[in-house]
């Protein structure tokens, strides 16, 4: 079997996702190029070592660019923060090699075309990290909106909230500021919604979109508290506070281009949220509803001339729901969110191998980045706002 070597740059939250799913997806799925597991960097050497150790990664670095320029690297996953993705991925790809690259894709549309441009160029495969789309739940009702199941579409809804940053003395960090972060809850959590709007619907042609800042300020981290990770509390010194550059809150009205309607919203200070990502689809002839908390399940609603059989019905994912049977042979049994990775990882590698095409790659992570910027510019404009192509 074909290998390819890997090189993860970062090893916080989602870092460790991408280096189980390196790990697990071969035995799961007998992929056509088999992950071999070469080079983990990270600016904390220390850190960089203890991934090596834990995951089996044959040499470590706290240098990114090492990584990236390494003969033995063929695929390079992005997992650092935002604002390092452009500049990581435009190396990798300048070096030939294949990237995986964590959402947001960059911090404007524009330099996540440039992206898109620069991997088109060059021939190499890219992946974006928006692992909701790899739900065997969210498959299966992509499959009902193809086969035209639901008729025509006409209304999507979504909200994603968490409370991850709720608590006020949760501290100031990289992900309040706009030049580290881009945006706040858009970018970290609508955008998730923008992705899903886009697999299941289609083209998003025009916005209305408003944000808002509830916690204007946070409190600095004490010194020696230790590395800021997200929903992480750390002692702080409330005599030192920073101002909040981006938004707690998103919403947004929604045109697609096939004539439905849509509307989102996204809070990271929602308390009592954890993964609090909700989608209702409607069309001519039916409608689904999804919720991420319970990730293994699909709520359809088809119409009946039976007034005693008028409400939605749950289906429990299971081997009929590919790539479910990957995993277990026994409906309702569930899967995890790292799971998720597995099959995103699973895709790629047959994307790299020719097998299919990736998908998101970077030029649709380019058209989720225009939704995004089209969403701000609303706001700014407050009115309706065209959303440019990618």
């Amino acid at each position: 079997m074909a290998e390819i070597g890997i090189g993860l740059i970062g090893t916080g939250f989602m870092g460790q996702a991408h280096a189980l799913a390196f790990g697990a997806v071969a035995p799961i799925f007998e992929p056509p190029v088999r992950p071999r597991l070469e080079l983990v960097a990270d600016l904390d050497p220390a850190a960089a070592e203890r991934t090596r150790q834990r995951h089996g990664f044959a040499r470590a670095t706290a240098d990114w660019r090492t990584l990236v320029e390494d003969p033995r690297v063929g695929l390079v996953s992005v997992t650092s923060p935002n604002a390092l993705h452009k500049e990581m991925a435009l190396a990798a790809i300048a070096a030939g090699k294949h990237v995986y690259c964590e959402k947001p894709l960059a911090l404007t549309a524009a330099d996540a075309s440039q992206l898109a441009d620069a991997a088109e160029a060059a021939g190499v495969c890219t992946l974006v990290g928006y692992n909701y789309l790899r739900s065997p739940a969210i498959a299966y009702a992509r499959r009902l909106v193809e086969r035209g199941e639901l008729g025509r579409p006409t209304c999507f809804r979504a909200i994603f909230d968490e409370d991850y940053m709720a608590d006020p003395d949760i501290p100031h960090s990289w992900r309040v500021t706009r030049a580290q972060a881009g945006s706040g809850a858009l970018g970290d959590m609508a955008s998730h919604v923008v992705s899903l709007a886009r697999f299941l619907v289609g083209g998003i042609s025009a916005v209305a979109g408003q944000l808002g800042t509830a916690i204007r300020e946070r409190p600095m981290p004490a010194t020696g508290s230790g590395r800021e990770e997200r929903a992480q509390k750390v002692a702080v010194d409330r005599s030192h506070m920073a101002p909040v550059e981006n938004e707690d809150l998103a919403q947004a009205l929604l045109r697609f281009s096939c004539g439905a309607a849509g509307y989102l919203g996204s809070s990271r200070i929602a308390w009592g949220r954890k993964n609090g990502l909700d989608l209702e689809l409607y069309g001519t002839g039916g409608a689904l509803r999804f919720t991420q908390e319970r990730f293994n399940e699909l709520q359809l609603f088809r119409p009946s001339d039976h007034l005693d059989d008028n409400g939605f019905r749950t289906v429990l994912t299971g081997p009929a729901h590919p790539p479910f049977g990957r995993f277990t042979p026994a409906v309702g049994h569930g899967l995890g969110f790292n799971d998720l990775k597995v099959i995103e990882v699973a895709h790629l590698l047959a994307a790299i191998a020719g097998e299919t095409p990736a998908f998101p790659d970077f030029r649709e992570g380019a058209a989720i980045e225009a939704v995004c910027e089209a969403i701000e510019r609303s706001h700014e404009q407050q009115g309706w706002v065209a959303v440019a192509p990618a």
